[in-house]
């Protein structure tokens, strides 16, 4: 997962900023990145029929060699709608290997490693994402080499599972759950996925071509990226350690609060000094970034063992909805207001969800401590521009 994770890094920053070298108006390119959560959104549904019908290895296979093939016409085609087309393409297809990868990771853990293999899985996963980020200084985005070596990574992610002599999981399709008793066993954790999935989009998505209007080089957006991701990796455990022993509807707000501070400081000042900007920034994404293992783990909490797979089914679409939307709009608003739209958006949303979260808390007594489920990372593959596959059914679930 880590080689694929270098090749899924490195497509959503290098299409960020050949969009922009492109000259592509910023609404066209949010338009382009949005495609890739429509796509992630029917290979969510689909992969796990997918696997019942065909297997884990040959469903693997075939999507990740669908998956390069895109990325190559990328790389040939440098135009709007094609790239539009092979991002919905891209989404569906990482949305089946991911589904593939974590359901074998989940039929392998019991619950005496389960806390430790996820948590290893998220740090391959963020350590990837990370190191992607500076292999884009190795190549020039104008050309289509980097087109050529996300291919090679993405066909390479095959070899350890295709030669794999292990039994395939068992496969199950999720039954459905309604959205309205959700909301209605915990209004906040539904809302807070939902913005966190608006959130993450926006940040892998159009992070980079925020980096490249507020204009910092190829090398300021790769390091500007890397920092957001190894915040985000930096932080998972010690505010979910807390959320396990304090109301997670104040670790919600906390990280909420912290994440509005800092996008708003960098939006009042952006001339401020190249360090105090990369800090800040590992600050929002730090904190922002924790905010889906939160919602999951306070939802879970007010679930029994038997609804957690449905329900995380469920908020992942949900989460995958808005990210599909929160490109788009990130696009629109630079658009018509510049660079300072960006973080001003995030503060906004981070502020809001704040908001929300005090005023729910004045509404219900919080959780007994006895009845938590233990907080265990995820993150929706929205991460990975990710980013953001469906890997969160299965982790979700066992918390």
């Amino acid at each position: 997962m880590g080689v694929l994770m270098l090749g899924a890094g490195l497509q959503s920053t290098l299409m960020g900023v050949r969009a922009t070298l492109e000259g592509f108006p910023t609404p066209v390119i949010g338009a382009v990145m949005s495609c890739y959560y429509v796509g992630y959104l029917l290979g969510t549904r689909a992969a796990p029929r997918m696997l019942c019908k065909v297997g884990h290895i040959r469903v693997f296979a075939a999507l990740a060699s669908v998956a390069s093939v895109a990325v190559l016409i990328q790389g040939i085609l440098v135009q709007p709608l094609v790239w539009g087309a092979m991002r919905l393409i891209s989404g569906l297809c990482f949305a089946g290997i991911y589904v593939v990868a974590e359901s074998w990771l989940n039929d392998r853990a019991n619950s005496d490693n389960r806390g430790r293999l996820m948590a290893t899985y998220m740090a391959v996963l963020y350590v990837g994402l990370g190191a992607a980020q500076f292999l884009l200084l190795l190549t020039n985005p104008r050309s289509p080499f980097p087109f050529m070596l996300i291919a090679a990574l993405i066909s390479l992610a095959m070899v350890p599972l295709v030669v794999s002599a292990q039994n395939m999981p068992e496969c199950s399709v999720p039954r459905p759950v309604r959205y309205r008793d959700l909301y209605r066993n915990s209004p906040l954790g539904v809302v807070a996925v939902t913005v966190s999935g608006m959130i993450s989009a926006m940040l892998f998505s159009m992070g980079p071509v925020y980096a490249r209007l507020n204009g910092l080089g190829v090398g300021g957006v790769a390091t500007f990226m890397s920092v957001s991701i190894l915040a985000a990796m930096a932080t998972q455990y010690p505010v979910g350690r807390l959320s396990d022993r304090v109301d997670r509807r104040s670790v919600i707000a906390v990280v909420c609060t912290v994440a509005s501070l800092a996008a708003s400081v960098l939006a009042i000042f952006p001339t401020i000094s190249r360090p105090l900007f990369l800090i800040l920034t590992a600050v929002f994404s730090g904190s922002v970034l924790t905010l889906y293992s939160l919602a999951i783990s306070h939802v879970n909490d007010k679930l029994e063992p038997a609804q957690m797979i449905a329900a995380s089914s469920a908020l992942l679409l949900l989460n995958g909805s808005a990210a599909a939307v929160g490109p788009l709009l990130m696009g629109s608003l630079l658009a018509a207001f510049g660079p300072s739209a960006y973080f001003t958006t995030l503060a906004s949303l981070t502020g809001a969800l704040t908001v929300y979260d005090l005023w729910r808390k004045s509404q219900r007594r919080p959780v007994p401590l006895a009845q938590k489920h233990r907080f265990i990372s995820v993150q929706p593959q929205t991460l990975t521009g990710r980013i953001g596959g469906a890997p969160s059914v299965s982790g979700a679930a066992s918390n």
